[in-house]
């Protein structure tokens, strides 16, 4: 791979599969402005995307540092993210008949990072769902796209971290996850080990 100061590049979040991992895996959650810093470095963003489930932010939002002190909302969770300047693509948890639930964005961010391929020379996708190798598979075969996978380690799918350019954990980019801190006082960077190990993603 080579990078250099003006390699186009468009990154898609998938903030469900983040939020669950950072939690179940070190009790933390995601610094994106740090995450996003590092991932881009020199080069030049072009576009980056982020997939929320409404239910999923008021989650992470309630979890955020000071989160018992300021009372954070959902809408400034949305607000630290485009802040950090990511656009939000946002839709509402659905509920179906006997409790089944269904709150993915696995089409829409292909859709999205097809449709942006052409203004760009590398697509990062920060995810660990296997869901996503054939649109890498595409982008990098059918398109001549660099792609760049960055997720956790333990939780991201093989298959996934074999068909990307490079896979990247998010536990190896400093500052990246910061200590959910469920009392009064500000939130630690955390670089502890994990608590568990998960089941991967398919």
């Amino acid at each position: 791979m080579f990078h250099h100061k003006d390699q186009r590049i468009g990154i898609f979040i998938d903030i469900q599969n983040l939020y669950h991992s950072a939690k179940n895996l070190y009790d933390s959650r995601v610094n994106y402005k740090q995450l996003i810093d590092h991932i881009v470095g020199e080069r030049k963003l072009i576009r980056a995307l982020a997939y929320v489930v409404q239910s999923e932010a008021v989650l992470a939002a309630a979890e955020a540092s000071h989160a018992t002190i300021s009372g954070k909302s959902e809408s400034s969770f949305f607000e630290a993210l485009e802040k950090t300047g990511i656009d939000l693509r946002i839709k509402d948890l659905q509920l179906y008949p006997g409790g089944m639930k269904k709150a993915d964005w696995d089409v829409g961010m292909a859709i999205d990072a097809v449709r942006l391929s052409d203004s760009l020379d590398a697509v990062i996708l920060i995810t660990g769902d296997g869901d996503f190798i054939p649109l890498v598979d595409y982008l990098r075969w059918g398109k001549g796209l660099e792609i760049e996978v960055v997720g956790f380690g333990q939780s991201t799918n093989g298959k996934l971290k074999e068909a990307a350019d490079k896979f990247t954990p998010v536990e190896d980019i400093p500052k990246s996850l910061i200590k959910i801190n469920r009392r009064r006082g500000s939130g630690n960077q955390s670089r502890r080990g994990p608590r568990r190990q998960p089941r991967k993603n398919n």
